[in-house]
């Protein structure tokens, strides 16, 4: 049987496969971006595919716990125009 790999929520706080989540990472470059792949390198923190997860990320700063940095608030609208795109486009 194979093991399936579980992720928490920065958002909410479930545990649920990878494939469920957006992989949101920070690069050795310490740059922001959302990783749909959720191959690239760098330190990657989980959301769900859903814009009220990333709002209770935001609100908690989990997302900034999770990565160990600081993340400007230009990176924050930035990524929840993505994320909002994506919802309309699905």
């Amino acid at each position: 049987m194979k093991k399936i790999p579980l992720r928490k929520c920065t958002g909410c706080g479930e545990m649920k496969t990878k494939k469920e989540l957006i992989r949101v990472l920070k690069t050795p470059e310490d740059t922001i971006v959302l990783d749909k792949t959720g191959k690239k390198n760098g330190r990657g923190a989980y959301l769900c595919n859903d814009i009220e997860c990333f709002r209770k990320a935001r609100k908690s700063k989990g997302l900034e716990r999770s990565l160990q940095c600081e993340i400007p608030t230009e990176v924050y609208d930035e990524l929840e125009k993505e994320l909002t795109t994506d919802d309309a486009g699905q």
